[in-house]
């Protein structure tokens, strides 16, 4: 009887020690945490911020992305203070179901621009029937969370309204339908309107781009960023070969801030499994000529990033 108690106390302290480490490794530690979320072929991140508010940029093709968040976030949290989405395709948008249904979100962000498949359609019904406050946002747009600053660089009020001036049949790879959006005739053309933003902690910059393709890039180089220096690129579509151009990669790259531990930028590739050649192997010798470090999610798993605002460090789960 008295061994059986003393495994019972022991297995209690064991699991009291477990719970207090979840506990204390999820507090707000005043730093900046970005995950780069292992979800297979598509985007998904999330985010903590220094006064421990949160984020999730995408949610990728599944409900994957519950996992990372049950690995990052307290395990009694059930709340997230901005849930971003992109773009509406299949591959950034589908996990956003699970997260909405999971988690009281205090709102959702996206660009105005719609898409009329099923998936899409559950989407939007979840955050009617959860009362989720949506915000469109545009070019020019930012959101102060604490010390942390998103600023929004694409698509402008200029694209949406071109977009909405001459919607057209486009055709969604991800479901073999079609439908109308704002002004897409393409898949490619769909991944222009995907939201573009830069997160600022101290002199720490994370570079978010949705699909957004060399096209388009070229657009906001040398427009929006006060001096076009960032130390995390998130890669453009996956890694596609089309995804940057030579003036989009010197003006994200290629010095590093004065005062900021950690020289070397990082590009972080979001990609799985696929048949489209992604990463291109165009993509990785166009950054590694730059001596940018890259990390795949398909190779390490999930990939966190972790800022002071004054250095920065990387860690994976593989």
């Amino acid at each position: 009887m008295f061994k059986l108690r003393t495994g019972y106390l022991i297995t209690g302290i064991v699991t009291g020690c477990i719970i207090l480490f979840s506990f204390f490794g999820t507090i707000p530690d005043g730093k900046l945490h970005v995950v780069f979320c292992n979800v297979g072929q598509g985007d998904a991140a999330y985010i903590r911020f220094p006064d421990g508010r949160d984020m999730v940029v995408d949610g990728g093709p599944d409900d994957k992305i519950l996992g990372c968040l049950g690995k990052h976030m307290p395990f009694w949290d059930r709340s997230i203070d901005i849930v971003a989405m992109t773009h509406p395709q299949k591959d950034h948008m589908q996990g956003l179901i699970a997260v909405l249904e999971r988690y009281d979100v205090a709102y959702f962000i996206r660009s105005d621009v719609d898409n009329d498949t099923e998936g899409y359609k559950k989407l939007v019904s979840v955050i009617a029937k959860k009362a989720v406050p949506v915000r469109f946002v545009t070019a020019g747009e930012r959101i102060d969370i604490g010390f942390a600053i998103i600023s929004m660089i694409w698509p402008s009020e200029e694209q949406i309204a071109h977009g909405k001036a001459s919607v057209a049949t486009r055709v969604d790879s991800n479901t073999s339908k079609t439908g109308n959006t704002l002004g897409a005739t393409t898949v490619g053309e769909l991944n222009d309107y995907s939201l573009v933003f830069n997160l600022h902690y101290g002199a720490f910059d994370v570079l978010f781009t949705g699909d957004a393709d060399n096209h388009v890039n070229k657009n906001f180089v040398w427009s929006s960023l006060a001096d076009g220096q960032v130390e995390v690129l998130k890669v453009p579509h996956h890694g596609s070969k089309t995804g940057m151009t030579e003036d989009f990669l010197d003006w994200v790259f290629p010095r590093s801030r004065a005062g900021l531990e950690h020289a070397t930028p990082l590009a972080v590739i979001s990609v799985g499994k696929n048949s489209y050649g992604h990463p291109a192997e165009a993509t990785l010798d166009k950054l590694a000529t730059r001596g940018v470090k890259i990390k795949r999610t398909d190779q390490e798993g999930d990939i966190e990033v972790v800022s002071d605002g004054a250095s920065w460090s990387v860690k994976t789960s593989h």
